[in-house]
């Protein structure tokens, strides 16, 4: 497939916002993209790219309607989009990458390729403040393997009388974290700490532990589109069952969690492995209203009883 993008043409035949998200949805299709960052069609991925190139906020079209679509835009304007659009097509780079932005539960978020685009549907969790599970308000959260830090920062907005670690082996993605902390201006009650999982948090405590681990198996990793293969592959690689971490992450959480603490994590398609390899635990498996699937909740209570504790 022939995925050259040829700019000019458009930047000389073009005038209008329209115009310009028509003909790179137009790109989108040629090229054959895989979209899972943000967007899951090629309309909503040309929208989004034209919107942030023009400095415009994503909600702009329902404030305006479709007249903004009329809107003529510059010749930079054009070459600014074009760009973007060439670089999507033919690098199949993920468009948050590109835009240097990510959205998690209605919260803008720096990203480059130190870490993961978030995408989790523990999104909803947090929303609803974690209602079937969480009597009373955490005071200690954990975010383990927080990459950018997206689930850590959600977590302080969605309680603010907590503070939370931001846990990552990796450096670089800490920095990402701590450079998203800073924005949000959460540094006093959201803490970057590297650490192999649990290793470096002897004698805390949490009230509630949230991971979304790496956890694709061998297969999955061997099959993903092109465009996963941007994202750091410490993010997402888990061995032959996607479980590499979680299987450490089961024994370690019960020293770390409080009397009626809980523990959630996202196994995504690896959930099918853990109903194998787990018959018996006491897993209870989150159904979701707004898509997604593969997360499981389990008490303290539920692990010591399982692992002997």
């Amino acid at each position: 497939m022939n995925n050259s993008v040829d700019t000019e043409q458009a930047v000389n035949d073009l005038h209008t916002m329209l115009d310009m998200v028509r003909w790179s949805v137009s790109q989108f299709n040629q090229a054959g993209l895989f979209y899972g960052h943000g967007t899951d069609n090629s309309w909503d991925e040309a929208v989004c790219l034209v919107l942030h190139t023009l400095n415009l906020p994503q909600d702009m079209l329902q404030q305006t309607g479709e007249q903004l679509f009329q809107a003529r835009l510059t010749q930079t304007e054009k070459r600014d989009i074009a760009a973007l659009v060439q670089r999507r097509a033919e690098e199949r780079i993920p468009l948050p990458y590109l835009m240097h932005q990510a959205w998690f539960c209605g919260l803008p978020f720096y990203v480059d390729e130190r870490v993961l685009i978030p995408r989790s549907p523990i999104a909803e969790l947090i929303d609803d403040k974690f209602a079937n599970w969480v009597s009373a308000p955490p005071t200690h959260i954990l975010d383990l393997c927080t990459g950018g830090g997206c689930i850590a920062i959600a977590l302080a907005y969605a309680f603010e009388g907590a503070t939370v670690d931001a846990v990552d082996i990796s450096p670089e993605a800490l920095e990402v974290a701590e450079m998203n902390i800073n924005e949000h201006q959460l540094s006093d009650r959201v803490y970057p700490i590297q650490s192999d999982l649990m290793a470096a948090l002897e004698g805390q405590k949490y009230d509630l532990i949230i991971s979304n681990p790496p956890y694709v198996d061998a297969e999955d990793m061997a099959d993903l589109p092109e465009e996963f293969h941007h994202e750091p592959e410490l993010a997402l690689a888990a061995g032959d069952d996607g479980l590499d971490l979680v299987h450490k992450m089961l024994r370690q959480a019960p020293a770390h969690l409080t009397d009626d603490g809980w523990l959630f994590v996202e196994v995504g398609n690896s959930q099918f492995h853990m109903e194998h390899v787990y018959p018996d635990l006491a897993l209870q498996w989150v159904e979701f209203n707004r898509g997604g699937h593969g997360v499981f909740a389990i008490s303290k209570s539920d692990l010591e009883a399982y692992f002997g504790q």
